[in-house]
């Protein structure tokens, strides 16, 4: 009797260990099924990622974005109502070619010339910008959301648009700069700035920190707008808006120059550049038949080169000797947050 109840003791001790070990494995399956099913790419938000490259600030760069991240740089943040892809950058980095400035930013695969054209939409939100840098220096406190980029000649940029906010402020500033496709020396080359809500690039601070007054109408760091780039047989249509601002639009013709010769050079140029002695005219057609593709994302301003050097484009920010971990922590970076965003043809434009 005794060795018939130890024998089935131990038959029921075993059925009772087999049972616990494939529950446990099962639920072992169950959790890596819900990790992998809860990981989100930005190609699952932007579902153009198909058509871009990137490059990240640590000078990272990656050809194939369907289902992929890169941490700390280009991933996907939910602030309570949706998701967002995230595009981070330091001050100092590693650079691409033809900057000194960082970037985590899209770059388009298919090119175009402006006579074909192009479209590229964006909501956004601008989370940080770099709060070192000189009040002096144009380019300080700030970051370009989407831009035109040529790929030929001097490889000038037709479009960049821009936020900036200087440290202590609220609301910065939206604006968009036109760089001339320069006739000859490409060394007098310049951009033309144009404010959408808030100042132009052209404001700037007296001393290193001192800082213009606050705009009245620009946009606080964390505030959604959207924007619109069309380019329709040669001509740009610009439309940029956001929830309680008056929506703004712009045209611009690409195939015809409005500064081809020293008489049409404007006064913002020749106060804001004469330090640099800028002074370049473009060539008569302009970007006409030139290679042109969109670029979208954290392109950072703020480099931390001497303002001694250029007093419109480089700034004595403190960088961290190119340490990203310490930029992150001490505000040294930008930051920006797209929810939409779409890329393909020119259209013709609704004109009212």
């Amino acid at each position: 009797m005794t060795n018939k109840i130890v024998k089935l003791f131990t038959q029921t001790l075993l059925l009772v260990c087999i049972v616990t070990v494939s529950s446990c494995n099962k639920n072992s399956k169950k959790v890596a099924v819900a990790d992998e099913v809860a990981t989100i790419f930005p190609s699952d938000v932007l579902p153009f990622m198909d058509e871009w490259k990137i490059l990240c600030g640590d000078g990272k760069s990656i050809n194939d974005l369907v289902g992929v991240a890169h941490k700390d740089f280009f991933y996907v943040a939910n602030d309570g109502d949706s998701n967002w892809v995230v595009y981070k950058t330091p001050n100092s980095g590693i650079t691409s070619r033809t900057s000194s400035n960082t970037r985590t930013e899209l770059g388009q695969k298919k090119h175009w010339i402006p006579e074909t054209g192009g479209k590229l939409t964006g909501t956004l939100k601008v989370q940080h910008v770099s709060n070192s840098g000189d009040a002096r220096v144009a380019a300080s406190y700030s970051v370009v959301v989407g831009q035109i980029h040529s790929d030929e000649g001097h490889e000038n940029e037709p479009i960049k648009i821009f936020y900036k906010k200087f440290p202590g402020h609220i609301k910065g500033s939206v604006f968009w700069n036109y760089e001339i496709n320069t006739a000859g020396d490409n060394s007098k080359r310049w951009d033309y700035s144009t404010p959408v809500w808030g100042y132009d690039m052209s404001v700037v601070g007296t001393s290193p920190e001192t800082y213009p007054e606050e705009p009245k109408d620009g946009i606080a760091l964390g505030e959604e707008f959207s924007y619109e780039i069309n380019v329709y047989k040669g001509i740009m249509y610009l439309t940029f808006k956001s929830k309680g601002h008056d929506t703004v639009k712009f045209t611009k013709n690409l195939l015809k120059s409005d500064f081809s010769t020293k008489e049409d050079i404007p006064e913002q140029i020749k106060t804001l550049y004469a330090a640099i002695g800028r002074d370049g005219v473009e060539r008569d057609s302009a970007y006409a038949g030139e290679i042109q593709y969109f670029k979208q994302g954290a392109y950072n301003q703020t480099n931390g080169k001497s303002p001694e050097d250029n007093i419109v484009w480089s700034t004595g920010s403190e960088t961290y000797n190119g340490d990203i971990a310490k930029q992150y922590a001490n505000g040294c970076y930008a930051e920006v947050w797209f929810k939409e965003a779409t890329v393909g043809e020119g259209t013709m434009p609704v004109l009212e």
